[in-house]
């Protein structure tokens, strides 16, 4: 019996213990809204459910089990399994600070800003391959278009903010790092403006884009702000070591389509001419050029944090391989933050410190278009000792012989130049070093701390050289060879202090700051140069010292600054900001520009008779109006009369020596700011716990006393061109973005994100002397004929294409020399040239997609460019198939591409035909900027009963595929004028990151 009773009874106590009972439940967050899909599983088991949209669950639990409750941005919960549960989800403290967003000298809530302002933090998991901070921004956020200048390892980009607010000042946005304003001017050898930064120590990005939340930067943030935020450590947190790295390969996604060697032959055949004058081979002239090549880029952080002093250190190493041979970049950076504490947390610092390290070799890019004009027939080398003179490489001789007393570089002049010879001939070496570091305090009044005292001071040092080494067995710089050194040194100090006094009483907020700064900017430089020494005498020529060549420039910036924040209810907020700038740059009596901004919101969400749609989270209606202006882009002196060094060319003969002179330079005193007016209205909405959001917004901005350089009466000036305040311009668009979770279960996630903008630009009026345009004068039709491209006239889109219209014959093809006689005068001149469409694209869209399934994660981001237009240059170029246009030089010969072949111009109007509107194309594109596939593994070891060593292995590919009826290298160009290109490659990366 006792047997029996103690087997039944270790039975009754086993059936208890394994009873399996059905679990209900409420999850909700702490304002009582019902949390959809939050994960509930069992304590040490696998599986689980999710809350419905009512925040319900229902779950199969054993009786005495723990049930595990979680939700991202929220902490997770563990509570015993019973009948019926309840659970109130607390933010996650990394969550609540995710909840404010740093603007511009100071921060706010998301929910509390009234201008449009977008703030993002890296996307860790569809980054793409980042060696430079603004390729994070590509593509990922509204009226923000960001273009690459090239391929080439660590290039620079172009970013316009709602389009280009100025003719011919800088359309750059104004730079803020860890509260340092950075000067815009990219030193000479250094090859990205943000270089400073390695992209894994990057916290968050914060864009201001319309005047409410520009305006606080007076005078420079017309073109819009990116401020740039870096990660940082966390009081008592233990040392933490984050390592990241990854290998890349590199190679060419699309060649130039020209004739190959047979397919040349047999066109100079049927031209009639003899295939005696060619040679025999068959060279792929982009093939020598291009190569395959392989990258890495190594990274690894600590931080952590004493009891009142968080830490951060980093170090990252980066080389970069070029696809265009002997290019290359070598890249270190490094990082030191603390933020101690003091006085029970009323006094607090931030030290941030920051080197950089670059080295580049530079290849001439001249050499995409030597290797589409090189005769295919041709070998890269040749054995006879004749080709001595020029490396042994290939190339038309004429004249070649250095004991012959006529070899100069006309020798061979508009013969097609040996890409490779190019590359190889041509040793162009860049190191830069970049010093920047800020200090901020900030003091909470002891017994009345809604008052705090913030004050900075940062500054930032770089030197660059740069240095051109060319042999004299090059095509260029043949006989002498070529020696150059360009030095840039820079640096600026920044100190700014403000007062802040936030408090809250009954229903009404107010924040209220006030401050001041200075700013100095200091630039200084030399160039040496030298055509190396005659061969046969050993005598240098033509050399230049520093002493004639040094020069040194600089600019100050005063301002007074203030903004008020007030906030009604928690429904109704007003901002006002104004600052006060005084530039340097500007005579007496224009040196003082005035920026004021004001804004409203409304809160919809928050009002009493919404307050049964608890489904919505957020609704919030913004209307802002503001003043910003523009100073970047003039010359610091450019008002002042001042003399100059002249010219080699102006030099004063004293007996057998020349001394080089001091002239009076060109200026202009009445030179004042542009101003650009914004009006902005916008509306945020967020649903289902946050699951579905967007914002909209629509902007009107008006450009006035726009700067450009325009031609002055003889004797007005001294100089044939002058800057001038000129006119006045108008942007207005649209923005659209929006994220949504379309799937959220317990193992599987969709994340879907998309942003479009839609911009226009018009010239409403222009004051250029007689006239109402004036020429751009960057650009330049091809065929060397030095006719320019773009012009910008009242009416039409800034950087305008002007050109003839092109006549065709029955079949689309065009009749080459004809064109429409536009003013109807009998004759084609420049009367018959017309606006034809602008580089700017009309619509610019970014859109990604993530899949988490599991510890796996599967991402691409796509982006496109509608309406942007580009000049096919290198198609201008080679349209000539003929003997005349085959046929340069006695020996020498041309390639052309294929599409010339059969467009079949044959020379009869060389210089209207490259001004054709046939060559501007319609250059719209999609392109997939990547593809990325992750596994996240857990903690793989434990020390002292804690986990370490997780971290995620994934593979991307960059830049896969690109969709468009352009024909040329690639749609992307930024100036709009196709020209010898560094390809973009495509890019396969295995990477890793550690955490332990």
């Amino acid at each position: 019996m006792r047997a029996a009773a103690l087997t039944g009874g270790l039975f009754l106590t086993a059936s208890a213990f394994g009873q399996q009972v059905v679990v209900k439940g409420h999850v909700k967050d702490a304002t009582g809204e019902p949390i959809i899909g939050a994960t509930i599983r069992v304590d040490g088991t696998d599986g689980g459910t999710i809350t419905d949209i009512d925040g319900n669950f229902s779950i199969n639990a054993d009786a005495k089990s723990t049930l595990k409750i979680s939700y991202i941005g929220y902490e997770t919960v563990s509570v015993a399994a019973g009948q019926n549960i309840n659970v109130i989800l607390k933010e996650d403290a990394a969550t609540k600070l995710d909840d404010v967003v740093v603007i511009g000298y100071g921060r706010a809530k998301k929910t509390d800003l009234t201008g449009s302002i977008t703030a993002m933090k890296p996307d860790e998991l569809s980054k793409g391959i980042t060696n430079n901070a603004s390729d994070m921004l590509v593509g990922k956020v509204a009226g923000v278009d960001v273009q690459t200048t090239g391929g080439m390892p660590g290039a620079g980009a172009q970013i316009r903010i709602r389009g280009g607010a100025s003719l011919s000042a800088s359309n750059d946005p104004l730079y803020v790092i860890d509260g340092l304003v950075i000067d815009n001017n990219t030193a000479t050898g250094m090859s990205n403006i943000l270089a400073n930064i390695n992209p894994n120590d990057i916290e968050n990005f914060t864009v201001l884009k319309s005047a409410s939340a520009t305006a606080i930067y007076g005078s420079r943030a017309s073109n819009g702000v990116v401020i740039i935020t870096t990660k940082k450590g966390r009081s008592g947190q233990k040392p933490t070591f984050t390592y990241n790295g990854d290998f890349t390969i590199s190679t060419a996604l699309k060649k130039y389509d020209v004739l190959s060697g047979d397919e040349y032959r047999n066109l100079i055949e049927s031209l009639g001419m003899s295939r005696d004058l060619l040679g025999t081979a068959n060279t792929d002239w982009q093939d020598e050029i291009l190569r395959t090549t392989l990258s890495t880029n190594h990274s690894i952080s600590m931080q952590g944090g004493l009891k009142n002093m968080p830490y951060r250190v980093s170090a990252g190493y980066n080389i970069g391989n070029g696809i265009l041979k002997t290019s290359w970049m070598r890249r270190f950076n490094s990082s030191v933050n603390i933020a101690p504490t003091f006085l029970n947390n009323h006094l607090n610092f931030n030290i941030t410190a920051k080197y950089m390290y670059e080295k580049d070799r530079y290849a001439d890019t001249g050499a995409v278009g030597a290797a589409i004009a090189m005769d295919p027939t041709r070998p890269v080398r040749m054995s006879d000792p004749e080709y001595s003179v020029v490396g042994g490489y290939y190339q038309t001789l004429v004249n070649a012989s250095y004991n012959d007393p006529n070899w100069t570089k006309t020798s061979y002049s508009q013969t097609p130049q040996n890409p490779l010879a190019m590359l190889n001939n041509k040793y162009c070496l860049a190191n830069a070093n970049d010093f920047s570091g800020n200090a901020e305090v900030d003091y909470k009044i002891h017994g009345f701390e809604d008052l705090r005292l913030h004050a900075s001071i940062g500054a930032q040092y770089t030197e660059t050289e740069q240095t051109n080494d060319i042999r004299r067995t090059s095509y260029s710089n043949n006989y002498y060879g070529y020696k150059g050194l360009m030095a840039y040194y820079k640096y600026n100090v920044v100190g700014s202090a403000y007062a802040q006094y936030m408090h809250e009483f009954g229903n009404h907020g107010v924040d209220i700051m006030a401050g001041a700064e200075q700013a100095h900017y200091h630039r200084s430089g030399f160039n040496e140069y030298g055509k190396g020494t005659n061969p046969l005498t050993g005598e240098a020529f033509d050399e230049s010292f520093r002493s004639e060549k040094e020069w040194a420039t600089h600019n100050s910036l005063v301002s007074y600054f203030g903004r008020l924040n007030y906030n009604f209810l928690d429904r109704y907020l007003i901002t006002a900001t104004f600052r006060a700038d005084g530039s340097s740059r500007f005579a007496k009596g224009k040196k003082w520009g005035y920026f004021p901004s004001a804004a409203v919101a409304w809160k919809i969400s928050s009002e009493p008779f919404m307050k049964n749609a608890t489904w919505l989270n957020d609704l919030k209606l913004r209307f802002d109006w503001g003043k910003t202006g523009q100073q970047n882009g003039i010359d610091d002196f450019v008002y002042a009369p001042v003399y100059v060094t002249s010219d080699q060319f102006a030099q004063y003969p004293f007996g057998n020596d020349y001394y080089y002179t001091m002239r009076p330079n060109k200026y202009n005193s009445d030179l004042t700011w542009e101003k650009t007016e914004t009006w902005n209205v916008g509306l945020d909405f967020a649903a289902l716990n946050n699951r579905f959001t967007f914002t909209l917004d629509g902007y009107i901005r008006n450009t006035k006393d726009l700067l450009a350089n325009v031609s002055t009466n003889a004797g007005v000036t001294l100089g044939d061109e002058l800057l001038q305040n000129v006119g006045s311009l108008r942007n207005y668009g649209l923005e659209l973005s929006f994220d949504v979770k379309p799937v959220v279960t317990k193992d599987f996630t969709w994340d879907l994100t998309y942003n479009v903008g839609w911009n226009k630009n018009k010239i409403t009026s222009l004051r250029a002397g007689d006239s109402d345009w004036v020429w751009v004068n960057s650009t330049k039709a091809a065929r060397g004929n030095n006719n320019r491209l773009q012009r910008n006239k009242v009416g039409y889109p800034i950087n305008s294409f002007f050109v003839y219209q092109q006549v065709y014959d029955e079949n689309g093809k065009p009749i080459e020399g004809v064109y429409v006689d536009r003013d109807g005068n009998g004759s084609i001149d420049d009367g018959d040239r017309y606006y034809y469409k602008s580089p700017a694209a009309d619509v610019i869209m970014g859109l990604t997609s993530k899949f988490l399934y599991k510890r796996w994660d599967l991402s691409f981001s796509l982006r496109a460019s509608l309406g942007n237009y580009v000049y096919y240059h290198n198609l201008a170029n080679c349209a000539i198939v003929c003997e005349q246009g085959l046929k340069r030089q006695a020996g020498a010969f041309q390639n052309v591409l294929s599409d010339a072949v059969s467009l079949g111009f044959t020379g009869q109007t060389v210089a209207m035909n490259s001004i054709s509107d046939y060559f501007i194309r319609n250059a719209s594109f999609l392109k997939c900027s990547n593809i990325t596939l992750g596994y996240s593994f857990p903690a793989l070891l434990k020390y002292a009963g804690e986990d370490y060593f997780s971290g995620r292995v994934y593979f991307t590919v960059q830049n896969p595929f690109i969709i468009t009826k352009y024909k040329g290298l690639d749609p992307e160009v930024a100036n709009g004028v196709d020209t010898d290109p560094y390809p973009r490659p495509i890019s396969f990366q295995l990477g890793v990151n550690f955490n332990f």
